[in-house]
């Protein structure tokens, strides 16, 4: 598997890691309680059944949920599955799902690949994602180029480890949507471990929002991440706080 060039969730997923992981974010639906926003996302990866072939089963709870299988082998991955996804019309209200078929494919090798993902809607006969994507891992720098949202927006990223025992690291993304007035979005992260136990980050983008991240490890199973945003051009300076609870096997 050393010339896998792995799945397309893969391209561009360092820096996604540093700028986007574990800070506070909204699902399109989402259960409400007066000023609390909460949603469960369980994910369970099962081990080989034959050599490259994988299952995996993801429960966005109530957004979505779906079961793929993966297969990878020298040169290529691909990852086919099945799930429904719930209205996106506001918070959950129960009004239901619609079936979704995905399947994305990467060919290449660790230091160069591209690939596409396809995700169609079986209820409304159209494509409910359509993205492609290209990435080069080279041993100072990965950097991805990717095209999102139906081919209406242009992502470039990159990421730079500095110290892998502290796991310093640098990213940086830039987002261009033309059909949305031209809009263009520059992000920078960082990420440091003070102690081998916690975790720091931060962010900040060109629309004038910034955010911070403390992740602590407990009992080496539990991860627990507290985050907050200050948005430098609202009224109110703390728009957003957020926590978040992780177990893993």
């Amino acid at each position: 598997m050393g010339r896998c060039p792995g799945l397309y969730f893969d391209i561009g997923k360092k820096a996604r890691d540093v700028l986007y992981k574990d800070y506070a974010k909204q699902p399109p639906t989402y259960f409400n309680y007066h000023c609390f926003k909460w949603n469960f996302d369980l994910s369970c990866e099962t081990q080989e059944i034959l050599p490259g072939l994988t299952t995996v089963f993801r429960f966005l709870i109530p957004d979505s949920s779906n079961v793929e299988v993966r297969f990878m082998q020298n040169y290529f991955g691909i990852t086919s599955g099945v799930g429904v996804k719930a209205y996106q019309q506001g918070s959950f209200k129960g009004n239901g799902y619609n079936p979704i078929v995905n399947f994305s494919g990467v060919i290449g090798r660790t230091l160069f690949s591209l690939g596409t993902d396809i995700s169609f809607d079986i209820s409304t006969k159209t494509f409910d994602q359509f993205t492609a994507g290209l990435s080069f891992n080279g041993p100072f720098l990965i950097a991805s180029l990717t095209l999102d949202d139906k081919f209406d927006t242009v992502k470039a990223s990159c990421y730079r480890e500095l110290n892998p025992l502290t796991r310093t690291a640098i990213a940086a993304e830039l987002k261009h949507s033309p059909l949305l007035n031209g809009s263009t979005t520059l992000t920078i992260g960082a990420q440091h471990a003070l102690f081998p136990f916690t975790l720091i980050k931060a962010r900040a983008n060109t629309d004038a929002k910034i955010n911070t991240l403390i992740r602590l490890e407990l009992w080496e199973k539990v991860l627990v991440s507290m985050n907050g945003e200050v948005d430098c051009w609202a009224t109110n300076k703390i728009s957003k706080i957020g926590l978040s609870v992780a177990l893993r096997a």
